[in-house]
């Protein structure tokens, strides 16, 4: 846990949410850390991951979708582009995109896609949810090193390299849970024996845009704690990488319930030049208020929930 100042634990311990930004590298990355206490079992709570789909719904969500183990097309058809990713895309080229995409899914957009048919924005749709889904088959069979190189903009983003150079910066990985930072880097090679694992995708309304993402979600119960690791693989906006930690443990001294631990580290573009201190202020802030909201939200329904 990040140190707390007496203020800070007054409030976690008088029942309210508390987030806070955390330190990292201010040119690409953004930080956050929250904390609730929640009156219910942790098992309630895993069992309400494992239906994600019920679980983050509401503000921001606008579709979950958990994935099987063997994705097909049709989990991906309630997957469509906002009206001005479908403008955007049928201008699009190899560094400068406002899609986040790899070099031959860009150019599939202009070689697959007549954009003056009448049903170029259905033709579009169809094609973006078969991109993702071979992004999703290529990390299954080969893991980071299977994922995108994004070239919507002029510098090539790898992220296998931005996962290795996340996931080493994590002292909870390097440190603490070694054999979690591993699974995290060389997924498939390395399993976490017992430990399920899903990967969904989700239209979210977070930000400036609206953004398709997919993650991978493994949880690991253990005797005095249950870890939970959120890693998203793909992003149609705004974040390259980003890592989500969630520890749940109970405090017998405080009664039934456990203790919500979490910390989602982005790396994300335009946080260097001139207007990089501003784009990340606002980050920050829109980090902060996204996880307060979340923390409130998954609180009541992990409370209510039976």
């Amino acid at each position: 846990m990040t140190k707390l100042t007496p203020a800070e634990r007054k409030k976690l311990t008088d029942g309210a949410a508390l987030t806070k930004s955390l330190d990292g590298d201010p040119g690409k990355e953004a930080a956050v850390f929250g904390a609730i206490w929640m009156n219910a079992p942790i098992a309630r709570y895993v069992e309400a991951v494992k239906d994600v789909e019920n679980l983050e719904t509401g503000t921001g969500y606008t579709v979950t979708k958990r994935l099987s183990a063997r994705p097909t097309i049709d989990e991906f058809s309630a997957m469509h582009l906002p009206e001005q990713d479908l403008k955007d895309l049928r201008k699009c080229r190899v560094g400068a995109c406002d899609v986040k995409l790899d070099e031959q899914a860009i150019g599939r957009f202009q070689r697959e896609i007549d954009w003056h048919a009448p049903g170029a924005h259905a033709a579009a749709n169809a094609l973006m949810q078969r991109i993702v889904l071979e992004y999703v088959h290529k990390y299954l069979e080969g893991g980071n090193e299977r994922l995108p190189v994004y070239r919507d903009k002029s510098r090539p983003v790898v992220i296998a390299d931005e996962f290795r150079a996340m996931v080493g910066g994590m002292p909870e990985f390097t440190t603490f849970m070694p054999e979690t930072g591993s699974y995290l880097l060389d997924y498939p090679k390395v399993t976490l024996p017992q430990a399920p694992s899903f990967i969904y995708w989700q239209e979210t309304v977070f930000g400036l845009k609206p953004t398709l993402r997919v993650s991978h979600v493994t949880i690991r119960e253990g005797k005095e704690e249950t870890v939970l690791t959120s890693k998203m693989i793909y992003a149609s906006h705004y974040v390259w990488t980003a890592i989500e930690t969630r520890m749940l443990f109970p405090d017998p001294a405080r009664g039934p319930g456990f203790w919500f631990i979490t910390s989602n580290r982005s790396r994300v573009d335009g946080l260097t030049g001139i207007t990089g201190a501003f784009v990340r202020w606002r980050l920050r802030s829109q980090l902060q208020m996204a996880m307060l909201g979340s923390l409130q939200a998954t609180k009541q329904k992990i409370e209510q929930r039976r």
